[in-house]
């Protein structure tokens, strides 16, 4: 497909993911991870039954939907798009997302809401959804942290 990045790949959701040349590697792996750690989690995806949206992620200019169905992450589809629709986005540059996503997070990235209090984050786009399930989604953005904490204790 000529629309592709060079040197993509198709990953097993059928998307194509960037494996040269671009940052956009480690984003889509970090994202991927999030589907894949908060579907396994029964407890999270309980508390998520009532949410269907999707939202956007951006990490420096690479955006990223999330489409959320009943507490699972069904689809998450890299941009570049032309008119993404989303009921909110989240965008910050990709070194804030990494210090957000440590096992133990510095001072300050812990949360959301001290990134955007810092003028680390903006929260963007209609934030009912948002609020109204703020601790599914709080856990939701976290749960890359579960993964690295993981690796830590297996060395």
């Amino acid at each position: 497909n000529n629309l592709d990045p060079p040197g993509a790949q198709a990953c097993p959701q059928g998307r194509k993911i960037p494996t040269s040349g671009s940052h956009l590697v480690g984003v889509t792996r970090m994202l991927d991870t999030i589907a894949r750690l908060v579907n396994a989690d029964d407890k999270l995806v309980r508390r998520g039954r009532f949410v269907d949206t999707t939202f956007l992620i951006a990490i420096d200019n690479a955006d990223t939907l999330i489409r959320v169905q009943e507490g699972r992450i069904t689809n998450v589809t890299p941009g570049p798009f032309i008119t993404p629709n989303y009921s909110f986005a989240l965008r910050a540059p990709r070194d804030v997302w990494q210090k957000f996503w440590q096992p133990l997070p510095p001072i300050g990235f812990t949360d959301v809401f001290a990134l955007v209090k810092h003028k680390l984050m903006r929260v963007e786009g209609d934030l009912h959804v948002f609020m109204a399930n703020l601790l599914y989604f709080k856990d939701v953005l976290a749960a890359p942290r579960k993964e690295g904490a993981e690796r830590q204790a297996n060395r």
